[in-house]
Protein backbone atom coordinates (compact mmCIF):
# COMPACT_ATOMS: atom_id res chain seq x y z
CA UNK A 1 0.00 0.00 0.00
CA UNK A 2 2.88 2.35 -0.80
CA UNK A 3 3.23 4.53 -3.87
CA UNK A 4 4.70 2.84 -6.91
CA UNK A 5 4.33 4.36 -10.34
CA UNK A 6 3.93 0.91 -11.87
CA UNK A 7 0.42 0.83 -10.35
CA UNK A 8 -0.64 3.37 -12.99
CA UNK A 9 -1.78 1.87 -16.35
CA UNK A 10 0.32 4.19 -18.48
CA UNK A 11 -0.02 2.13 -21.68
CA UNK A 12 -3.81 2.09 -21.35
CA UNK A 13 -3.94 5.85 -20.80
CA UNK A 14 -1.63 6.53 -23.73
CA UNK A 15 -3.66 4.29 -26.03
CA UNK A 16 -7.07 5.73 -25.15
CA UNK A 17 -6.83 9.22 -23.67
CA UNK A 18 -6.68 11.22 -26.91
CA UNK A 19 -9.74 9.37 -28.25
CA UNK A 20 -11.67 9.98 -25.03
CA UNK A 21 -10.98 13.71 -25.29
CA UNK A 22 -11.72 13.89 -29.02
CA UNK A 23 -15.05 12.09 -28.58
CA UNK A 24 -16.07 14.22 -25.60
CA UNK A 25 -16.10 11.50 -22.95
CA UNK A 26 -16.76 12.38 -19.33
CA UNK A 27 -13.57 10.98 -17.80
CA UNK A 28 -13.65 9.67 -14.24
CA UNK A 29 -10.75 9.08 -11.87
CA UNK A 30 -11.51 6.26 -9.45
CA UNK A 31 -10.46 6.77 -5.85
CA UNK A 32 -10.68 3.82 -3.41
CA UNK A 33 -10.99 4.57 0.31
CA UNK A 34 -13.42 4.83 3.22
CA UNK A 35 -15.51 2.54 5.39
CA UNK A 36 -16.76 0.25 2.64
CA UNK A 37 -13.37 -0.41 1.12
CA UNK A 38 -11.87 -1.03 4.54
CA UNK A 39 -14.43 -3.43 5.98
CA UNK A 40 -15.35 -5.33 2.83
CA UNK A 41 -11.93 -5.61 1.20
CA UNK A 42 -9.45 -5.53 4.06
CA UNK A 43 -10.48 -6.76 7.51
CA UNK A 44 -14.16 -7.79 7.52
CA UNK A 45 -17.35 -6.03 8.55
CA UNK A 46 -17.80 -7.09 12.18
CA UNK A 47 -14.12 -6.71 13.00
CA UNK A 48 -13.97 -3.20 11.61
CA UNK A 49 -17.24 -2.02 13.18
CA UNK A 50 -16.01 -3.11 16.60
CA UNK A 51 -12.62 -1.55 15.98
CA UNK A 52 -14.20 1.80 15.08
CA UNK A 53 -15.14 2.05 18.76
CA UNK A 54 -12.34 0.09 20.43
CA UNK A 55 -9.35 0.85 18.18
CA UNK A 56 -10.18 4.08 16.32
CA UNK A 57 -6.54 5.01 15.71
CA UNK A 58 -6.00 1.73 13.83
CA UNK A 59 -9.09 2.36 11.71
CA UNK A 60 -7.98 5.90 10.91
CA UNK A 61 -4.56 4.63 9.87
CA UNK A 62 -6.18 2.25 7.38
CA UNK A 63 -8.39 5.04 6.03
CA UNK A 64 -5.44 7.36 5.57
CA UNK A 65 -3.26 4.69 3.98
CA UNK A 66 -5.86 4.11 1.27
CA UNK A 67 -6.52 7.80 0.66
CA UNK A 68 -2.87 8.84 0.73
CA UNK A 69 -2.13 6.29 -1.97
CA UNK A 70 -5.05 7.53 -4.08
CA UNK A 71 -3.80 11.10 -3.89
CA UNK A 72 -0.20 10.15 -4.69
CA UNK A 73 -1.26 8.14 -7.73
CA UNK A 74 -3.61 10.76 -9.11
CA UNK A 75 -1.14 13.57 -8.44
CA UNK A 76 1.30 11.68 -10.66
CA UNK A 77 -1.33 11.08 -13.36
CA UNK A 78 -2.24 14.78 -13.30
CA UNK A 79 1.42 15.83 -13.45
CA UNK A 80 1.81 13.66 -16.56
CA UNK A 81 -0.81 15.77 -18.33
CA UNK A 82 -3.83 13.50 -18.12
CA UNK A 83 -7.01 15.34 -17.16
CA UNK A 84 -10.37 14.04 -16.02
CA UNK A 85 -13.74 15.53 -15.17
CA UNK A 86 -14.43 14.06 -11.75
CA UNK A 87 -13.22 11.73 -9.05
CA UNK A 88 -15.62 9.03 -7.95
CA UNK A 89 -15.42 6.40 -5.27
CA UNK A 90 -17.65 3.71 -3.69
CA UNK A 91 -18.29 3.87 0.04
CA UNK A 92 -21.41 2.01 1.19
CA UNK A 93 -22.22 3.44 4.62
CA UNK A 94 -25.78 2.22 5.04
CA UNK A 95 -28.06 -0.76 4.73
CA UNK A 96 -31.86 -1.16 4.88
CA UNK A 97 -33.32 1.72 6.90
CA UNK A 98 -30.18 2.45 8.88
CA UNK A 99 -26.48 3.27 8.80
CA UNK A 100 -23.55 1.07 9.74
CA UNK A 101 -22.44 3.62 12.33
CA UNK A 102 -23.65 6.75 14.09
CA UNK A 103 -23.49 10.29 12.83
CA UNK A 104 -20.82 11.05 15.45
CA UNK A 105 -18.68 8.15 14.24
CA UNK A 106 -19.15 9.32 10.65
CA UNK A 107 -17.90 12.75 11.67
CA UNK A 108 -14.84 11.25 13.34
CA UNK A 109 -13.95 8.65 10.73
CA UNK A 110 -15.23 9.08 7.19
CA UNK A 111 -16.04 12.77 7.06
CA UNK A 112 -12.46 14.10 7.40
CA UNK A 113 -11.24 11.75 4.66
CA UNK A 114 -14.15 12.58 2.37
CA UNK A 115 -13.33 16.25 2.95
CA UNK A 116 -9.75 15.64 1.78
CA UNK A 117 -10.95 13.88 -1.36
CA UNK A 118 -13.45 16.62 -2.19
CA UNK A 119 -10.80 19.28 -1.62
CA UNK A 120 -8.36 17.46 -3.87
CA UNK A 121 -10.98 17.36 -6.63
CA UNK A 122 -11.91 21.01 -6.31
CA UNK A 123 -8.27 22.11 -6.09
CA UNK A 124 -7.83 20.46 -9.49
CA UNK A 125 -10.99 21.97 -10.93
CA UNK A 126 -12.95 18.70 -11.13
CA UNK A 127 -16.10 17.32 -9.51
CA UNK A 128 -16.41 14.86 -6.63
CA UNK A 129 -19.14 12.21 -6.69
CA UNK A 130 -19.61 9.35 -4.23
CA UNK A 131 -21.49 6.05 -4.35
CA UNK A 132 -23.09 4.87 -1.13
CA UNK A 133 -25.74 2.16 -1.02
CA UNK A 134 -28.20 1.88 1.85
CA UNK A 135 -29.92 4.49 3.97
CA UNK A 136 -27.50 7.39 4.41
CA UNK A 137 -30.12 10.11 4.92
CA UNK A 138 -28.44 11.57 8.06
CA UNK A 139 -25.15 11.90 6.20
CA UNK A 140 -26.47 13.83 3.19
CA UNK A 141 -26.37 17.32 4.79
CA UNK A 142 -22.84 16.55 6.02
CA UNK A 143 -21.73 15.63 2.49
CA UNK A 144 -23.22 18.85 1.14
CA UNK A 145 -21.39 20.79 3.85
CA UNK A 146 -18.12 19.32 2.52
CA UNK A 147 -18.92 20.45 -1.02
CA UNK A 148 -19.77 17.06 -2.48
CA UNK A 149 -21.00 17.54 -6.04
CA UNK A 150 -22.94 14.32 -6.68
CA UNK A 151 -24.42 11.30 -4.91
CA UNK A 152 -25.31 7.82 -6.16
CA UNK A 153 -27.31 5.48 -6.11
CA UNK A 154 -30.24 6.70 -3.88
CA UNK A 155 -31.34 3.18 -2.89
CA UNK A 156 -35.13 3.36 -2.68
CA UNK A 157 -35.77 0.06 -0.87
CA UNK A 158 -33.32 1.11 1.84
CA UNK A 159 -35.20 4.31 2.59
CA UNK A 160 -33.69 6.88 0.22
CA UNK A 161 -36.54 8.83 -1.38
CA UNK A 162 -35.18 10.49 -4.54
CA UNK A 163 -38.10 12.89 -4.90
CA UNK A 164 -37.77 14.12 -1.33
CA UNK A 165 -34.00 14.40 -1.69
CA UNK A 166 -34.45 16.46 -4.83
CA UNK A 167 -36.96 18.77 -3.18
CA UNK A 168 -34.74 19.24 -0.13
CA UNK A 169 -31.25 19.36 -1.63
CA UNK A 170 -31.71 19.68 -5.39
CA UNK A 171 -30.08 23.09 -5.54
CA UNK A 172 -26.96 21.80 -3.79
CA UNK A 173 -26.31 18.27 -5.06
CA UNK A 174 -26.46 16.28 -8.28
CA UNK A 175 -28.39 13.03 -7.93
CA UNK A 176 -27.62 9.85 -9.85
CA UNK A 177 -29.98 6.86 -9.65
CA UNK A 178 -33.08 6.50 -7.52
CA UNK A 179 -35.09 4.27 -9.89
CA UNK A 180 -36.06 1.18 -7.88
CA UNK A 181 -34.21 -1.87 -9.25
CA UNK A 182 -36.91 -4.18 -7.86
CA UNK A 183 -39.32 -2.90 -10.54
CA UNK A 184 -37.16 -3.21 -13.66
CA UNK A 185 -38.54 -6.63 -14.66
CA UNK A 186 -42.14 -5.39 -14.21
CA UNK A 187 -42.80 -3.34 -17.40
CA UNK A 188 -45.85 -1.40 -16.29
CA UNK A 189 -44.63 -0.69 -12.76
CA UNK A 190 -41.20 0.52 -13.86
CA UNK A 191 -42.74 2.86 -16.43
CA UNK A 192 -45.08 4.26 -13.79
CA UNK A 193 -42.10 4.80 -11.49
CA UNK A 194 -40.13 6.55 -14.24
CA UNK A 195 -43.14 8.78 -14.98
CA UNK A 196 -43.44 9.64 -11.28
CA UNK A 197 -39.78 10.24 -10.48
CA UNK A 198 -37.91 11.47 -13.56
CA UNK A 199 -39.91 14.66 -14.31
CA UNK A 200 -39.26 15.85 -10.75
CA UNK A 201 -35.60 14.81 -10.68
CA UNK A 202 -34.79 16.56 -13.96
CA UNK A 203 -36.15 19.94 -12.83
CA UNK A 204 -33.41 22.58 -13.18
CA UNK A 205 -30.95 19.88 -14.19
CA UNK A 206 -28.72 17.98 -11.79
CA UNK A 207 -29.92 14.44 -12.42
CA UNK A 208 -28.39 11.34 -14.04
CA UNK A 209 -30.86 8.54 -14.74
CA UNK A 210 -30.07 5.02 -13.54
CA UNK A 211 -31.35 2.23 -11.35
CA UNK A 212 -30.68 2.39 -7.62
CA UNK A 213 -28.93 -0.99 -7.61
CA UNK A 214 -28.11 -3.94 -9.88
CA UNK A 215 -30.72 -4.41 -12.59
CA UNK A 216 -32.42 -7.86 -12.36
CA UNK A 217 -30.94 -10.39 -14.76
CA UNK A 218 -34.38 -11.64 -15.81
CA UNK A 219 -35.45 -8.42 -17.52
CA UNK A 220 -35.85 -9.06 -21.25
CA UNK A 221 -34.06 -7.02 -23.87
CA UNK A 222 -37.40 -5.79 -25.18
CA UNK A 223 -38.49 -4.61 -21.72
CA UNK A 224 -35.11 -2.96 -21.14
CA UNK A 225 -35.51 -1.07 -24.39
CA UNK A 226 -38.98 -0.07 -23.22
CA UNK A 227 -37.45 1.43 -20.07
CA UNK A 228 -35.01 3.47 -22.13
CA UNK A 229 -37.74 4.62 -24.50
CA UNK A 230 -39.84 5.81 -21.54
CA UNK A 231 -36.86 7.65 -20.05
CA UNK A 232 -36.23 9.39 -23.36
CA UNK A 233 -39.90 10.33 -23.59
CA UNK A 234 -40.26 11.90 -20.14
CA UNK A 235 -36.66 12.89 -19.57
CA UNK A 236 -36.04 15.18 -22.52
CA UNK A 237 -35.93 18.93 -22.05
Amino acid sequence: MTFDESRIPWAYLKANYDRWKAEGYWIIGGFWFGFDMTHSWAVGTERFLIAMLEEPEWCEEIYDTYLNLDIQLFDRIWEAGYRFDEINWPNDMGYKHNQFFSLNTFREMDKPRIARAVKWAHDHGVKARMHSCGDINPFVPELIELGMDGLNPLEVKAGMDPVQLKKTYGDKLLFHGGINAVLWDKPEQIKEEIDRVVPIMKENGGYIFSSDHSIPENISLADFRGVLDEVMRVGKY
